[in-house]
């Protein structure tokens, strides 16, 4: 069956790539410019403090300040500051009167001239020394400002130390081009890990887009809730990680239906369940009878893989009683199956016998024999007939003393007995498993011994108030160690698959009953089970 899941336009791993580098770009983006601006800063601060620097040493140099007092103060001042400006690669070295005369430039002609930029007058008329930014007849500039003093602390002059902005803006675009390169990089790697990152999402959803595993949920969400068979899945360490509505009503009351079970430990819910052998082993089981709650269930236990390793599992199941009609009527024709094939066998076995004595012209053994037989099996048919109202029972009688023939198990019932009383619904149901569950057990029980000693008694009456069927056997018996938790679900005393199921499913049904079903010590040697269920009262849908 097709599955069809809605289409999109730009798939998960586009969108994650994108978005993901979208990310990268504007983080770039904004590091970049607030590093660029840091360092533009950082190397213009740098800049104005070496030309300060600067412009303090020519100030307090003392030819300067004699030069002052000269005709001609250039003729010394220029020759001093050009070559401290071409060590330092400064732009320019201008030395001014109070008036902005220069008296020094790094272009001579200029000498004599005004100075250009008017921000002299805090370093002139306060006598401050500062840093500042103008533009001159070179450009736009950093200088440093610092006045000339003279010994008595007149201010006389100023110093002016420069360097070009666009010189300045060169060494920051220096600087930052490492910088760059490695944000670059940077954004690169990033993209390539976006993508890596992207498929690696994509393998884990399955290769699907986010749209599809919504839809997918809320489909899944909905056939859970609406199915009528309860569903529990559970992790690889036995955590709840589900349950359906189904399951909740089937597990609890209306009180415990409330709670929330996710993220418990399945054993906390059903301390006998069989998830964890699941978990184990990884072997399916399926159709399992169990107790579940209140309720006799079908279940079925699978593991979940992922990878090859077991991830988790689910248990489905659904009431027992949901298929009781069907199942009764298969039970039956199970029964009579099983009668006819045992009776085919005893027959074919007495056959033989009766050819064998013709052969050997012993006809009148023969006759003998046939009477017997014919005798034996009209006794017990009138017995069953007699004594037993259901014929439901009669049928499982008939057929546990064929099947006990054929393993040459003898298998008697007390001539006292009688059944008159005959149950419908949960009853009668509660009576043939009991009693059928009782029989098997006890022909488990004695197959093993020698033949003379394969000894199964059956009793059952209706007198009183309750109907009460005996089954006592004379194999090895319960032991005092296993009595106390022979009924309880999966235990077994016997080496078989799936076992601990047959009793404590009698006694659950027995108990809806109104009935008991127990354990006491027999008279054979072996075990002796009872099994009581009132004719009125309990749980009935007589």
């Amino acid at each position: 069956m097709q599955n069809l899941l809605p289409t999109v336009k730009f798939g998960l791993k586009f969108k994650m790539i994108g978005l993901i580098s979208l990310l990268i770009v504007g983080i770039f983006i904004i590091f970049a410019s607030f590093l660029h601006t840091f360092i533009s800063n950082t190397i213009e601060d740098q800049v104005g403090k070496r030309a300060l620097s600067v412009a303090q040493s020519i100030a307090d140099t003392p030819q300067i300040k004699e030069a002052f007092q000269l005709e001609n103060p250039s003729s010394v001042i220029q020759d001093i500051v050009e070559p401290i400006r071409e060590e330092i690669d400064a732009e320019f070295i201008v030395v001014g009167n109070r008036e902005g005369t220069r008296y020094s430039h790094p272009k001579p002609d200029r000498i004599g001239e005004k100075m250009i930029g008017g921000d002299n007058e805090r370093a002139l008329q306060d006598g401050e020394e500062y840093v500042s930014r103008s533009t001159g007849s070179l450009g736009l500039s950093i200088r440093g400002k610092v006045p000339v003093q003279s010994e008595a602390g007149d201010i006389i002059g100023v110093v002016s130390v420069g360097f070009l902005n666009e010189d300045v803006q060169s060494i920051i675009a220096n600087q930052s081009q490492s910088l760059w390169i490695t944000l670059l990089a940077v954004v690169l790697l990033g993209i390539a890990g976006a993508i890596l990152i992207a498929r690696y999402i994509k393998k884990l959803l399955s290769d699907m887009e986010p749209e599809a595993i919504s839809d997918l949920l809320l489909q899944k969400e909905a056939i859970m809730q609406s199915t009528h068979e309860g569903m529990i899945a559970v992790d690889n360490e036995g955590i709840i990680t589900m349950m359906n509505k189904a399951a909740n009503n089937i597990l609890f009351n209306e009180t415990e239906q409330k709670r929330d079970y996710a993220g418990k430990s399945i054993r906390e819910i059903l301390p006998h369940t069989a998830l964890f052998d699941v978990l184990e082993n990884g072997e399916s089981q399926y159709d399992k009878e169990m107790i579940l709650g209140e309720s006799i269930v079908l279940v079925n236990l699978v593991p979940v893989y992922r990878e090859g390793t077991i991830a988790g599992a689910v248990s489905t199941f659904r009431k027992k009683t949901e298929m009781e009609h069907v199942t009764r009527e298969l039970q039956q024709i199970k029964q009579y199956a099983n009668t006819q094939r045992a009776q085919t066998h005893e027959f074919s076995n007495k056959l033989y016998t009766i050819l064998g004595l013709l052969q050997l012209n012993q006809y009148q053994q023969a006759i003998d024999f046939i009477k017997k037989e014919k005798n034996i099996q009209q006794e017990r048919s009138h017995f069953l007939t007699q004594n037993v109202a259901d014929p439901v029972v009669q049928g499982l009688l008939q057929g546990k003393i064929n099947q006990g023939n054929e393993l040459a198990i003898n298998i008697s019932i007390h001539p006292d007995s009688q059944l008159n009383h005959q149950y419908h619904g949960i009853k009668q149901e509660a009576l043939i498993t009991g009693l059928g569950n009782m029989l098997e057990n006890a022909i488990e029980s004695v197959k093993q011994n020698q033949e003379e000693d394969k000894q199964i008694a059956v009793f059952f009456t209706d007198l009183g108030d309750d109907v009460v069927i005996e089954v006592d056997d004379s194999g090895p018996g319960v032991t005092e160690e296993d009595a106390p938790y022979i009924f309880e679900q999966g235990y077994s005393t016997k080496e078989k698959e799936n076992g601990g199921t047959g009793l404590a499913l009698s006694r659950h049904i027995v108990h809806q009953a109104g009935g008991e079903i127990m354990l006491e010590e027999g008279e054979m040697g072996g075990a002796c089970f009872v099994l009581i269920i009132p004719k009125n009262g309990g749980n009935t849908d007589e």
